[in-house]
């Protein structure tokens, strides 16, 4: 194998657990010239990695015109890919991977793929029971058809460099934090509103957190979440706001890890942030919400890395609605949640962690 193209698209999560196709490509084809397709914004999670050796980016404007989508497969077809490993698997994607010219066309099998692959994996049904999560199983799937044995290699990683973690530290200290106390990263928003806990019951967790910690606590969010964050922030009490550094977050994503780095463990919303935590081996303690797949995203929980699912408490919920009767209804169903034996769990987690 001489050159590889993997593909996917859509958000910073699904990007960085699918790593670990061109990790373990790398592992045993150390010749081959590896590229990942990724959206823009996805592109600052791959960097540093050895296993990669270009990012390609598909625009939306390339993806939202007929010709401008015509002339990239034109471009992708002209590197002479070998094997095209598509994750994603949409339309413009089927159609990149089936012009590609590549011997080897692997993506999940949906039926119709078969026009557009040359191996179509079929997926672990949802509800199998894994230590590891579905999402890296069925991404290991699709390496089936080029490597039969011998993968190892099942967790994400990101590859800071040393000048990173140093600006991290030096963003910390500009606002006068020091190590001499916990500092915890608070993931308050999910990326959805579906995937966020209620305000007011995050407050509660904040304000808990730090009177058993007395920990430095640092919002993960966006200038745009800014309104969204400021409202946790009020719902929090006096004393916890003081150890609230409100201001206090990274313009760039490669600047957001290196100080993600510093912290003892991220706590909130189940997400990208939570995933990017475990490629630091940063400890999380993750909040799911009721409607997201836990068997595909409970990945790598330990002791060190606990994560609360609605459906591992009240599983009988699950056997009475459907996953879109639970999303229409999202907040009804995160007050099942019982909320004495999640801040039970979260005690526990600090005395393992900090």
């Amino acid at each position: 194998m001489k050159r590889i193209l993997v593909i996917q698209q859509k958000r910073i999560g699904d990007v960085l657990t699918s790593t670990i196709i061109s990790n373990n490509l790398k592992k045993h084809f150390p010749e081959a010239k590896i590229d990942y397709m990724c959206y823009a914004n996805c592109v600052a999670i791959l960097e540093n990695n050895p296993n990669i050796n270009e990012v390609i980016v598909l625009d939306e404007k390339v993806r939202k015109n007929y010709f401008s989508l015509a002339k990239f497969i034109l471009y992708i077809r002209k590197k002479k890919y070998d094997v095209v490993i598509d994750v994603y698997s949409k339309f413009e994607t089927n159609l990149i991977t089936l012009f590609s010219g590549a011997k080897y066309k692997i993506s999940y099998d949906k039926g119709y793929s078969n026009l557009f692959y040359t191996h179509n994996v079929k997926r672990i049904e949802n509800g199998t029971q894994s230590e590891i999560g579905l999402a890296i199983l069925n991404r290991l799937l699709l390496l089936k058809p080029l490597i039969k044995e011998g993968i190892t290699d099942y967790k994400p990683k990101i590859f800071l460099t040393d000048i990173e973690k140093q600006q991290g530290l030096t963003l910390l200290e500009s606002h006068n934090i020091k190590k001499d106390k916990p500092i915890l990263m608070f993931g308050i928003l999910g990326s959805e509103w579906y995937k966020t806990y209620p305000f007011e019951k995050m407050a509660q967790i904040i304000d808990f957190t730090v009177s058993k910690t007395n920990a430095r606590v640092l919002f993960n969010y966006i200038p745009s979440q800014k309104e969204d964050a400021q409202k946790i922030y009020d719902l929090c009490k006096k004393e916890t706001q003081q150890n609230i550094v409100f201001d206090l977050y990274a313009k760039e994503l490669r600047g957001f890890l290196g100080l993600l780095s510093h912290c003892n463990a991220l706590v909130g919303n189940e997400g990208g942030a939570v995933n990017m935590a475990k490629g630091l081996n940063v400890p999380t303690f993750s909040i799911f919400s009721p409607s997201v797949d836990k068997e595909t995203w409970q990945i790598f929980e330990d002791e060190k890395n606990i994560s609360i699912h609605l459906k591992d408490i009240k599983p009988e919920i699950y056997q009475q609605s459907t996953e879109k009767e639970i999303k229409q209804e999202t907040f009804k169903y995160f007050d099942e949640y019982p909320f004495e034996l999640l801040l039970e769990k979260l005690e526990s987690f600090y005395k393992t962690v900090l």
